[in-house]
């Protein structure tokens, strides 16, 4: 089948009539045309891919490559950092520049980090208990933690924490946001960044940053503009997903009442619980990964995708594959198939961060659990207040109660 055999879809759908499940036309392509043509309101084509298998090949083969996909790409936020960072580029370019940083987020390191990230957690939530209720558990909690965390590992002073967030938000927007707005937040955070270079240049200290200026300056082994892009990568990746996953899986737990209880009742199944909500949770409506390019012709489920065209790989279509997942529209926190879900991509761009952020998640959860008793969300789903515009579900407040 080529493009011109069926009619495109349009695409993106509609946001989905629940937080909690993918739109349900990712899951009627997924049964009857795993791979689709589908067009965009701009006029744009592209092949949405749904089931698991085809959706991990696009992530993993090279013939799909991310870097034709992103080139020169500025209509969106998610865009304009792809296309100038290790985000967007196909080995070898991305290998080189992913093993400067992977020795940082190694299982390893990150175990050696969780006691600095317990402490974290506990101090937040000591604070917040200090708060009347409902607090905002956003701005003091599950945005705080993940800026904390990726900061210190960076060596962003302190004072400095909350200064590019603002920043971050603009550059995570969506293709309705003003792409003059974009570009200026952009160039903010590499403004910033070469500040901070600077001063680290100024100061080294025992923290990434720093590390990744020596492999500039005594290695030769990045450009001054890969040194800058790569550390506003870290910056956003390494608390803009994570605080909206950490809202996101509480949401999903109140709506789980009952599996909400059952971890409750045994905390030791938190990194279970992770893992299945990892796959199970919706940050966004679309339900699609970062775009590729096919650089020769592929074949996926009987269908083939000539070269040169871009493929969209629907990571919450494949994360509810029931030819991986027993049940998949349900939450069951005691499933043993979790582990195969695709919330980290997979193939030379796993999440890199994903070992750190599977930790805080696990402590965020765990935290919650042992210093707020009866923790309850004290606002209706219909009245979670969600920034407009943002690629993916991104909550501007969350008001909590607990049990004084």
């Amino acid at each position: 089948m080529t493009m011109a055999d069926r009619s495109p879809v349009s695409f993106p759908f509609a946001e989905p009539p629940s937080l909690y499940h993918p739109s349900p036309e990712l899951g009627e392509l997924r049964e009857e045309q795993p791979v689709a043509p589908i067009v965009f309101p701009d006029g744009a084509t592209a092949w949405l891919v749904t089931r698991h298998s085809d959706v991990r090949q696009v992530l993993t083969d090279p013939r799909f490559s991310r870097a034709q996909a992103v080139a020169g790409n500025v209509e969106s936020g998610l865009g304009r950092l792809a296309s100038e960072s290790i985000i967007g580029l196909d080995p070898p370019e991305h290998t080189r520049l992913r093993r400067l940083v992977a020795g940082a987020f190694t299982a390893r390191r990150v175990e050696q980090l969780r006691p600095q990230v317990v402490s974290i957690v506990d101090d937040l939530l000591l604070a917040l208990r200090k708060l009347p209720q409902p607090a905002d558990l956003v701005d003091n909690f599950s945005l705080a933690l993940p800026v904390r965390v990726i900061c210190e590992l960076l060596g962003v002073p302190e004072s400095d924490q909350y200064r590019f967030h603002g920043w971050s938000d603009s550059v995570m927007g969506d293709r309705s946001r003003d792409p003059a707005i974009i570009s200026a937040a952009f160039e903010s955070l590499q403004g910033y960044l070469s500040e901070l270079i600077a001063d680290k240049r100024r100061h080294p200290a025992d923290d990434l940053m720093t590390a990744l200026i020596n492999a500039r300056d005594n290695s030769d082994r990045l450009s001054e503009a890969e040194l800058v892009n790569l550390g506003v990568s870290l910056l956003i990746g390494g608390h803009e997903t994570t605080a909206n996953q950490i809202v996101m899986m509480l949401l999903t737990l109140r709506a789980h009442p009952e599996q909400w209880a059952a971890l409750q009742a045994d905390p030791s199944q938190v990194p279970a619980a992770v893992e299945e909500l990892m796959r199970f949770t919706q940050l966004g409506a679309g339900g699609g990964g970062i775009a590729r390019v096919t650089t020769e012709p592929v074949e996926l489920s009987g269908v083939t995708i000539p070269a040169g065209q871009a493929v969209l790989p629907a990571l919450a279509s494949a994360n509810r594959d029931p030819r991986v997942f027993a049940d998949p529209d349900s939450l069951d926190l005691d499933r043993g198939d979790s582990h195969g879900h695709l919330g980290f991509g997979a193939g030379v761009h796993h999440c890199l961060g994903a070992q750190l952020a599977r930790m805080e998640l696990q402590e965020a959860l765990s935290g919650i659990l042992r210093n707020l008793p009866g923790f309850e969300i004290a606002v209706d789903d219909a009245d979670i207040a969600f920034k407009p515009t943002m690629i993916v579900r991104s909550v501007a407040t969350l008001p909590v109660r607990w049990d004084a």
